[in-house]
């Protein structure tokens, strides 16, 4: 039985996180803590564990292994550096950071005390992702060219942060908006696929007005070391996101729409790109259980505190880019 303790239960995804966490047989959640003791009391409810004030008797105690913070972003460093400290494994919600100083702080950290670590980066689980991966690496697609990815909701629409999740549409507490909060995902993918981007730049706008001056929608653009473009879109404000990805290569290319992948390489028999292509790997399981897997001994692919401070880094550009309408090179 691995003990671990709920640290912050602020994040959207807490919910879903407590669901996985009652499926588990071999985990215990012996202590919840939030600076609200409020919601850490209705949280400890659903997961059966008690509720605690001090987060030093949390570090001290020795019967939990790992701490899951899903605090608001400008709580992760405080929390994070307490945790590696203490010799607890982590997994800490994404963002890591608000920025590229306090991401690489926590991922030293991380790093030094030697514990397990993971975020929620769960599309590295899916099975087309985890394909053109391999293809990319494999020369498949020839010399890649461009990459396009998007990730967007109708959370601004629905009125999602209104109330419980308010912080996510307050860059100050945050660390972004919208086109922060959705595009870490497929930033990750883009950089998991292509290594780091060389320069980078954004656009980010309102369309509602809801969240005040929290952006609502965005495209970014990078360039890459090998000649790569990429282009990001995050946002809010979308009824659908029908193609959210595609990539081009002087020997093939892949995409996706409307829920089908296709795909076409010169190099694959049968990859013509004229039907759904569907001979992919079996998908992984979600970040968060990877995690878990990962505390029961299992050896299974885990984010690196520095790839998650990278993401950060790259992030953060983009953002500074939009404001000043420039170019910037994300801090390394």
């Amino acid at each position: 039985m691995t003990t671990v303790a709920l640290v912050g239960v602020a994040h959207i995804h807490t919910p879903g996180f407590i669901k996985r966490l009652n499926a588990r047989e071999n985990v215990q959640v012996k202590v919840v803590w939030d600076h609200q003791p409020e919601r850490a009391q209705q949280r400890a409810e659903e997961l059966g564990a008690s509720t605690t004030a001090d987060l030093e008797a949390i570090w001290a105690d020795d019967e939990i292994e790992a701490a899951i913070i899903c605090s608001e972003t400008n709580r992760h460093e405080d929390l994070v550096m307490a945790a590696a400290a203490a010799q607890k494994h982590i997994f800490a919600e994404k963002p890591l950071g608000m920025g590229a100083v306090d991401a690489y702080r926590m991922a030293e950290a991380i790093e030094t005390a030697g514990v397990l670590f993971q975020t929620g980066y769960f599309m590295r689980s899916q099975p087309v992702h985890r394909f053109l991966r391999e293809q990319i690496q494999e020369g498949n697609l020839g010399k890649v060219t461009r990459v396009r990815m998007s990730n967007c909701h109708s959370g601004s629409l629905g009125g999602w942060f209104d109330t419980d999740w308010r912080w996510m549409a307050d860059p100050a507490i945050a660390g972004c908006g919208a086109f922060g909060d959705l595009g870490t995902h497929r930033l990750d993918i883009m950089l998991w696929w292509m290594g780091d981007p060389t320069i980078v730049t954004a656009e980010i706008g309102i369309a509602t007005g809801r969240y005040d001056d929290c952006d609502e929608y965005g495209e970014g653009l990078m360039r890459f070391e090998d000649g790569v473009i990429g282009v990001l879109a995050g946002g809010w404000v979308d009824v659908a996101d029908p193609v959210p990805m595609l990539i081009s290569g002087t020997e093939g290319h892949a995409y996706e729409a409307n829920g089908q992948f296709y795909y076409k390489s010169e190099h694959v028999s049968g990859a013509d790109g004229k039907e759904p292509w569907t001979d992919l790997p079996e998908a992984l399981p979600h970040a968060f259980d990877l995690f878990l897997d990962a505390l029961d001994g299992k050896d299974v692919p885990l984010v690196t505190p520095q790839e998650a401070a990278v993401r950060s880094a790259v992030m953060e550009a983009m953002y500074a880019g939009a404001k000043d309408h420039t170019w910037v090179k994300p801090t390394y």
